[in-house]
Order: structure tokens, then sequence, then C-alpha cells
């Protein structure tokens, strides 16, 4: 008798596929929602990454335009007022703030400084919205996704039970099936919280830095301006 039962239980098709196909509608439901997030974590994480790594770049790159010597007014006039990089935004806000305050006699308006900064901080609140955003998505699969699997996994469960009543048997056969659809609810709820957990913490810290980066040339150039203010 347990050798046939063992046979019975080894002809199960255990493939991913296959306990998919014989999950109630309601764990087939959690799973098709949790493979959905971890696809669209594993997109946003991919797209964070390269957008990063061109922000990167772009800073990089025109950190050394600006300390390079050449005139602040003729590094405005070749990146317009509508600049690509995003240092290159917080650079245009501050200098066309700077040239909006200056009256037709070429005296500067009261409180220029100011206004220049605050102009720059709204620049760099922009940038943060942007490399920030999809990051709560992450967070909230990070947070719920494990949840959601167990949801799946107590559904399956409890199926699996009533199914072993209605067949009054426990043979290994008709327990087995039931309880591995159940626990790839769990499975799959880890495997979309785990990344999404570990590249959260990596991006936000990153959009920290950038934006770190931006807030320091934001005082470094307001400090220059400052001087010509003064003078």
């Amino acid at each position: 008798m347990e050798t046939e039962t063992l046979q019975a239980a080894a002809e199960i098709d255990f493939s991913f596929l296959a306990l998919f196909l014989r999950a109630t509608f309601t764990v087939k439901l959690v799973m098709l929602i949790l493979i959905a997030a971890s696809i669209w974590s594993w997109a946003i994480i991919i797209t964070k990454h390269m957008a990063f790594r061109r922000a990167r770049a772009d800073a990089a790159s025109f950190d050394r335009k600006f300390w390079s010597g050449e005139p602040l007014d003729e590094l405005f006039d070749q990146i317009g007022p509508t600049p690509s990089g995003s240092a290159e935004k917080v650079f245009s806000s501050g200098m066309l703030e700077w040239r909006r305050s200056h009256r037709a006699d070429g005296g500067l308006i009261a409180n220029a400084q100011s206004r220049i900064d605050r102009s720059m901080d709204v620049a760099i609140a922009k940038e943060g919205e942007e490399l920030n955003k999809g990051l709560s998505f992450l967070a909230t699969v990070a947070s719920t996704a494990p949840f959601v699997g167990l949801f799946g996994t107590v559904w399956g469960i409890m199926n699996a039970f009533v199914e072993i009543a209605q067949q009054q048997n426990t043979n290994l056969a008709v327990v087995a099936p039931g309880i591995a659809e159940a626990l790839l609810a769990t499975g799959l709820g880890l495997l979309a919280a785990i990344p999404a957990a570990v590249f959260y913490n990596k991006l936000s810290v990153d959009s920290d830095n950038i934006l770190a980066s931006y807030e320091a040339f934001a005082d470094e150039f307001a400090t220059i301006l400052s001087r010509q203010l003064d003078s």
C-alpha cells in the first residue's frame, strides 16, 4: 500500500505550470498578482539603474564644464533655458533668475540672492521627484508581497484540507499537490519581495547621493553669485 502511494505521488507533475493550473482561482489570482508585481519591480529597478547612471554621467560632464573657467553667461547661452541634464537644469534655473533679477539700468533687484536660491531649490525638488518616481512601488511590493503570498498559501492549504475531507483519504498522493500549490504562492511572494526590498534600499541611497551632489553644487554656485552681488 505504501509503495503504491509513493508511486502515485511520483507520477504527479510538480512543475510550476502544472502547480499553477491545478490551483484554485483565488490562488491563481494571487500568483498572477505576485508575478506581475515582480516583473514590474524589475522593470523599475532596471530603468532606475540606467537613469541614475545617466544622471551621474551628466553631472560629471557638466561639472567639468562649470569648473573649466568658462564665463557663466557663455555656459548658460550654450546650454539654453531648457537643458536636458539634471545638473544643467539646476544651473539654468539659477542663471535664469540671476538674469531676471537685473533691472534695465543694469542694477539688481532687491533680494536677488534669496530668489536665486529658491529657484535652484525648486529645480532640485523637481529632480528629486523624478529620481524617486517608482521607488514607492518597490517599497509597497517589499512590504506586502510576503503577506499576499501567505494569503494564497492559507487559501490553498484550506482547499487542500477540504479535498482531503471530501475524498476521506490522507495519503501522500492526495495531500502533496494541494500543499505544493499553496507553498508556491509563498515562494512567489518572497521572490517578488526580496529583490524589491534590496533594490529599494540601494536605489534610495543612490537617489539621496545624487540629490546631495545637486545641493552641494547649488551651494557652490550660490556662493559664486553672492560674490558678484557683493562686488
